[in-house]
């Protein structure tokens, strides 16, 4: 019989093929920045959430400040939030503290030139009507002109001073004048009535081209000699004077004018 042909080495391995597939791993796809933006959202939903919940606890007059700044945020204050046209405020006070303003003002008045020659002139109080500063005349005068409605240097000096820092308020001024029981030297055509006016009127006037907010100055008064100082000596020099009252706040607690100061 025919012997059969022997498969050489080379051949078997040639005939056996060994392929080995190596599973590759998906790399992960990128994600995207989605769960930032909503992430952000939440965020920001939490923050009015939480300012909601603030408001519904505020008291009335600190929403009613809110909603005033909001309705003119880009007003030229520094305080509280008003309704009044043209004022807004960053809020820093529920309330007016008429303490901490007295304060302030006092602080203020003594970068004044030469207050120490004038602080005795001048009692800034806490009464039922508001703060009351109260800038008080000497026999040869100290703020005005004596016998005339003309701001001295020292008088112009220290209204402009009270000017600023009054101009920043939202509160409404009141400026009074008032005059001793001494007739008024002259032909009887002018008398303590226009000159207690008159002087009121010139303050109003200083004070509202250094600072004042327009229509700041509710009210201007002119006493004469009805509401004395000093009533037991009523041609006392000190029964002159101008009174500047920072009113309160509408729907404010008035303080009590005992109030310790």
């Amino acid at each position: 019989m025919p012997r059969e042909k022997e498969t050489s080495a080379p051949d078997i391995a040639k005939a056996r093929i060994i392929v080995i597939k190596r599973p590759r791993k998906a790399a992960h796809g990128h994600h995207g920045g989605a769960w930032k933006v909503a992430y952000a959202d939440f965020v920001t939903a939490m923050m009015a959430l939480f300012i909601v919940l603030w408001l519904m606890g505020a008291d009335e007059e600190t929403k009613k400040l809110v909603s005033s700044y909001f309705n003119n945020p880009s007003g030229p204050g520094k305080l509280t939030g008003t309704a009044a046209a043209g004022v807004g405020h960053a809020i820093e006070l529920p309330k007016t503290d008429m303490h901490k303003l007295r304060e302030k003002i006092q602080q203020a008045m003594m970068k004044v030139p030469n207050f120490s020659n004038l602080k005795d002139h001048v009692e800034i109080t806490i009464t039922s009507d508001g703060l009351r500063i109260e800038l008080l005349e000497s026999e040869a005068g100290v703020f005005f002109e004596q016998g005339k409605p003309v701001p001295s240097a020292n008088g112009a000096e220290l209204l402009r001073t009270l000017a600023h820092e009054l101009g920043e308020l939202p509160n409404d001024l009141l400026i009074e004048g008032h005059s001793d029981s001494k007739p008024f030297a002259g032909d009887g055509s002018y008398g303590n009535w226009e000159l207690s006016t008159d002087r009121a009127n010139s303050a109003r006037r200083l004070m509202g081209a250094n600072g004042l907010r327009p229509n700041q100055v509710a009210q201007v008064r002119g006493y004469a000699d009805r509401q004395l100082r000093h009533p037991e000596d009523p041609e006392s020099p000190s029964n002159r004077r101008i009174s500047v009252i920072v009113q309160y706040m509408a729907g404010e607690e008035k303080k009590d004018a005992a109030t310790k100061k």
